[in-house]
């Protein structure tokens, strides 16, 4: 991967963060968490999309699709994670 295509992919996994903190709503806690579910996530979708050759939607080496949807799994993951957890405190 590329510079530019790195640092558009942790503005992107950022982005998409911080609009899923602005409607799932929590502290500056949970966007932490969220920034780093996200990043993880892309990351993954990232390397699933090149070991897959999965080629949909990519932006020069960045495997858009796959990355787009392991981060809104990780997102998701981590949402269901925390309010587990306030179950039993």
């Amino acid at each position: 991967m590329t510079l530019p295509a790195i640092t558009l992919g942790f503005i992107l996994a950022t982005l998409y963060a911080a609009v899923f903190h602005l409607a799932a709503g929590g502290d500056a806690r949970r966007l932490a968490v969220y920034l780093i579910a996200s990043w993880v996530g892309f990351a993954f979708g990232q390397v699933i999309g090149t070991v897959l050759g999965i080629g949909l939607f990519d932006i020069g080496t960045l495997r858009l699709l796959t990355a787009t949807v392991m981060a809104v799994f990780a997102l998701i993951g981590a949402l269901w994670l925390m309010r587990r957890r306030q179950m039993f405190v």
